[in-house]
């Protein structure tokens, strides 16, 4: 090839090269706009309106119970729901006094002066106990995470759910310090239950078994620390089980005991209570045969205020979209069972996964009259179990103006 058509060739392929170059940064370029445009901040409020008033978020026949305060027994009957309506883009974080409760401390529990041990047991080679203040020591700040009760279910709340701050020491890094026998395959977690029988047929016994194979995907870690202090009593003080994007079932509450099991393992009688809200295929006998109680996509609204703008009244709906383990962009919105789906960019997908993130919708109700709201989730390979059965509808009647 002559000098003259080798440099013809490098024109040509530098050309091509820049053509390249330029079509690939086009790229990159259109797709950061769209993950900019999809993760747009809520709006300001002020400028949607002056707000009028909340309309009450409900279904027909739900109970109302109040926000802050225990009620509904002793022990395994105790609940205290958090009252999702006040999130705002600078309160995602629920603070330890309004985190739900769905059981309080055991009086065994409240009395304990001491050292408090874990119990090493099973298929271990040296048998012992495990003290928290030595594992204390190592504890450090591990993240916001979402808790949600499998039975978080009152449509008139949904507030069986929160997110903190917590601080412990991964679940890999308390096994490294024990010899686990070859043939242990998961590990049993155990913790103290309430002494007052339960009202309302909840069974005793908290403990869960999770596979030793999917500790360190999961994240698993034994708290100490939430929102920056000392567990409170009723989240599990002095140490807490936390597992990520698992259902607050699986999240033991004051764990005495680490039991390494085989292959042919008994369920225990929590993950046999609570097989049908974790969404088991069956009541198994066998802990092996759980899937792993993960919470799928979903997406609530929270509140709906009615705002004063200059061309009338206006409606803006705020909720959350939680879960999945992925980042939600966008979410339909439908009203009535029969209603056509509306699709909308999420404006908090910014934040992390593992947490909550805020949305917001502005409509204009066609008429008076009860809406349900329904949620989706456009992207139908993500599973969203609960969304699709219409678990998290919610009912709001706009009244006709005066």
């Amino acid at each position: 090839m002559s000098r003259l058509a080798l440099r013809a060739f490098d024109d040509v392929t530098r050309r091509e090269a820049l053509v390249r170059i330029a079509s690939a940064s086009a790229g990159i370029f259109a797709s950061y706009l769209d993950r900019l445009a999809a993760q747009q901040p809520c709006s300001d409020p002020a400028s949607t309106g002056t707000l009028i008033d909340t309309l009450p978020l409900s279904r027909s026949g739900a109970p109302v119970q109040p926000y802050g305060v225990k009620f509904g027994g002793r022990g395994l009957d105790a609940r205290l729901i958090t009252d999702l309506s006040k999130l705002e883009p600078d309160r995602l974080i629920i603070p330890n006094a309004e985190a739900f409760v769905r059981t309080e401390c055991p009086a065994a529990v409240a009395r304990h002066r001491g050292l408090w041990r874990i119990r090493t047991t099973g298929l271990v080679r040296a048998g012992g106990s495990l003290v928290l203040d030595e594992l204390s020591k190592s504890a450090r700040p591990m993240g916001a995470h979402l808790c949600e009760c499998s039975g978080n279910n009152n449509p008139a709340n949904f507030g069986l759910m929160s997110v903190a701050e917590w601080d412990g020491v991964p679940l890999v890094d308390v096994l490294s310090r024990l010899e686990v026998a070859n043939d242990a395959t998961a590990v049993l977690v155990g913790g103290v239950d309430p002494e007052t029988p339960s009202a309302t047929g909840s069974m005793a016994g908290a403990s869960w078994v999770i596979p030793l194979a999917q500790l360190d995907r999961l994240g698993a870690f034994l708290a100490v620390r939430m929102n920056g202090d000392a567990l409170p009593l009723d989240h599990g003080r002095p140490v807490r089980l936390v597992v990520p994007g698992w259902y607050a079932a699986t999240w033991i509450k004051w764990v005495d005991e680490l039991r390494f099991v085989g292959a042919n393992e008994l369920a225990s009688s929590q993950m046999k209570e609570f097989a049908g809200r974790t969404h088991q295929s069956a009541r198994h006998n066998l802990a092996r045969d759980y899937a792993a109680p993960e919470i799928q996509v979903a997406a609530v609204p929270v509140r709906i205020e009615r705002r004063r703008t200059a061309t009338g009244i206006s409606y803006r709906i705020v909720g959350i979209v939680w879960g999945g383990g992925q980042k939600v962009d966008r979410l339909a919105i439908r009203f009535g069972a029969d209603g056509p789906w509306t699709p909308f960019p999420v404006c908090g997908a910014s934040g992390p996964s593992g947490t909550w993130s805020l949305w917001e919708f502005q409509w204009q109700p066609p008429k008076p009259g009860t809406y349900g709201i329904f949620l989706s989730v456009p992207d139908h390979s993500i599973p969203q179990r609960r969304l699709d059965s219409g678990y998290y509808m919610r009912e709001v009647t706009v009244q006709a103006p005066p």
